[in-house]
């Protein structure tokens, strides 16, 4: 799958040249409203690709930005000298998962960078070091901060990682490297991804995460529909890769057993030593009876339900209104 590396060094007309990896590398990245990180970000992605790869693509994935965006990527193809960037433009907002899914629909690279922000709280030669270690047999490396600064995030990878039977806990993370491999492994499991993470950790191959000490100072704040598309995302995920739904209804059928034969006791025991209105014991204990056998299959159906959204979402969800190249 991969290539081996050029010579450290080769001496063309008596000039030393430092080494370049034969690998053809993709950067896929996510952009929302991003136009004052964007000219940084991609001259520093750029900068790592050009030193130490002869091929690469750069992938901006446009989730329909409603600011200058667009026209800052125009601008930097136009102006980074040698580089071909691909934008894909979303025909509408369409979160961080289907978007990213469509550009890596579109990378040919034997490996992928994946970076779901453009926040850049770490040092440039993180990327390398995460590539390198992908060499040594991990198919997907993942680069994490030290501290996550929302409370929300790590409530829901400790609710996500109590649950599921996922054999890599998941965490915050920044971007990670994708073999080839990885990519054709997780698109034969399904045609599209509905959370990324949670499929990787999942699909077999060997994961491994590299941390890095990160300034929360760099963190970009969430709008109201960034918030939205997170908070559906995770409860998609919860009920389609953990038993979370499965394990709240069942624990809520063992309570109306517990009240059903409370109920019960009760009425039969006020049947005995009180006077009660005709029918008033059987009507209760059809009641109670009922309410358990209710939650009993509302827990069945739930885990019916669970499988069927596994065919759902099977199918192809995102929409792509254009693909852009641009160059110098």
């Amino acid at each position: 799958m991969t290539e081996k590396r050029a010579s450290k060094f080769e001496i063309q007309d008596n000039v030393e040249i430092q080494d370049k990896e034969k690998n053809f590398v993709s950067a896929v990245i996510y952009i929302y409203n991003d136009e004052e990180r964007i000219r940084d970000f991609l001259g520093e992605i750029n900068a790592v690709l050009n030193a130490n790869f002869y091929n690469y693509q750069i992938i901006c994935v446009n989730d329909a930005s409603d600011d200058n965006s667009l026209a800052v990527i125009r601008e930097m193809g136009k102006s980074i000298a040698g580089t071909v960037i691909n934008v894909v433009n979303m025909s509408f907002y369409q979160g961080v998962e289907l978007s990213m899914n469509a550009g890596i629909d579109l990378s040919i690279g034997d490996f992928v960078f994946e970076f779901d922000n453009m926040v850049m709280d770490y040092d440039t030669n993180l990327m390398m070091a995460v590539y390198n270690h992908s060499l040594t047999g991990f198919d997907i490396v993942n680069a994490a901060p030290k501290k996550c600064g929302r409370r929300t995030s790590r409530l829901f990878y400790t609710v996500f990682n109590r649950y599921s039977h996922s054999p890599h806990p998941l965490r915050t993370e920044n971007f990670r490297v994708l073999s080839r491999r990885a990519i054709n492994r997780v698109h034969s499991m399904s045609k599209t991804i509905p959370y990324r993470k949670a499929v990787y950790a999942n699909c077999g191959l060997k994961i491994d995460t590299i941390e890095y000490d990160n300034d929360l100072s760099c963190a970009k704040a969430q709008n109201k529909e960034t918030r939205y598309q997170r908070k559906e995302m995770a409860a998609d995920s919860l009920i389609l890769f953990t038993n979370v739904a499965y394990k709240m209804t069942l624990l809520a059928a063992v309570f109306m057993m517990v009240a059903t034969f409370g109920i019960g006791i009760y009425t039969l025991v006020s049947y005995v030593t009180e006077e009660v209105v005709s029918g008033y014991t059987s009507m209760m204990l059809v009641i109670v009876f009922g309410f358990f056998g209710v939650f009993v299959i509302l827990a069945v159906i739930i885990k019916y339900l669970s499988m069927l959204m596994e065919l759902v979402f099977s199918k192809q969800k995102y929409t792509i209104e254009s693909v852009e190249t641009i160059s110098e």
